[in-house]
């Protein structure tokens, strides 16, 4: 397959119509040719990619996991959605519900009520070479799934999170202690109960005494990661657990040039522990769904559109552990 998409390529980059330097049709991007390449991607896409809404705005994709309903996307894209719905192949679900998540992935876990759907097929494995070609969701109406080609641009490798994990406070070291600042509404810190003025007294076991042991705590930390919070209230001690964020997700990120020249990308773009590199070309709402081979199996998920040429996607191995691990606990509750 891989040697007639060459082919097939090479042909279009030397074959041109006298005069008007056109490509004859067969052989452009949406031609015969191509087609033909990715038909059996496309129809990958067409039965195990989903298109999820929030009301009648698409928002993203998703990846059905099992016949019977559940499905996997990202997290971030939906969770302040007000009335989701999806759509696998030309069937719509207009009751979906969200049942979890993974923060460290930013995975999260829908259900719908269905039978007899056809689940993901994935790849052994998510080992591909750079310039090995990609296929993922593109524009899409309510019958098809329409797809985009690109190719693997860089070794798979973690991606940390822009400015590290942060425990969600502003710090102020005051003889001898630290206090919470400012606590935007979205960190975990708020989520957890700790508000402006709150005495930090110790995360997991460690004494805070000045901004240093802070630092030197949340160095190595990771988002997702979760930590007790011994804090104290007006004289009253209270520990609560606190679930760690990206600093850029927190408190948000100055727009580079390069930023601003990318168009729409992902809010969570960063933060993953180990990521496929790719360039087809995308934005934040078509992120969440299968990225597939030759072959139309799922060598991972889309998962941010980072800038203008890097799209990441977590690799098949992780995401196969992901949705089991979502999956069986939904199952068990």
């Amino acid at each position: 397959m891989k040697w007639h998409l060459s082919i097939a390529l090479l042909a279009a980059s030397c074959v041109l119509v006298a005069g008007n330097e056109t490509l004859e049709s067969e052989f452009r991007t949406n031609g015969t040719l191509m087609h033909g390449v990715v038909e059996r991607a496309r129809q990958s896409l067409q039965e195990f990619s989903a298109v999820v809404y929030d009301g009648r705005k698409e928002i993203a994709y998703a990846i059905v996991i099992t016949d019977d309903g559940y499905l996997v996307s990202k997290w971030s894209e939906l969770k302040s959605a007000k009335e989701l719905k999806v759509r696998i192949d030309d069937q719509l679900y207009e009751e979906v519900k969200l049942v979890s998540g993974d923060t460290q992935w930013d995975v999260c876990l829908l259900k719908i009520s269905a039978t007899g759907l056809k689940p993901v097929v994935f790849a052994e494995n998510s080992k591909a070479d750079e310039g090995t070609w990609v296929i993922a969701n593109g524009a899409t109406s309510r019958s098809e799934r329409r797809p985009m080609i690109g190719i693997i641009s860089a070794p798979s490798r973690e991606i940390p999170a822009e400015g590290g994990a942060v425990l969600g406070i502003e710090i102020i070291e005051q003889k001898g202690a630290i206090i919470a600042g400012e606590v935007p509404e979205i960190s975990g810190a708020f989520k957890a109960g700790i508000r402006k003025d709150d005495k930090i007294l110790k995360l997991n076991d460690t004494a805070l005494k000045k901004r240093d042991d802070l630092v030197e705590f949340m160095k190595d930390r990771k988002i997702g990661e979760k930590i007790e919070v011994t804090y104290d209230r007006k004289g009253k001690q209270q520990k609560v657990t606190v679930e760690l964020q990206g600093r850029a997700d927190t408190f948000g990120k100055e727009a580079s040039r390069n930023d601003q020249m990318s168009g729409d990308v992902s809010n969570r773009r960063s933060g993953f522990p180990r990521v496929l590199q790719h360039d087809v070309q995308g934005s934040s709402k078509t992120v969440g769904g299968p990225l597939v081979d030759l072959d139309g199996k799922c060598v991972g998920m889309n998962i941010a559109r980072a800038n203008r040429a890097e799209s990441f996607a977590i690799p098949v191995e992780e995401l196969r552990e992901i949705s089991q691990r979502l999956a069986d606990q939904a199952r068990s509750k």
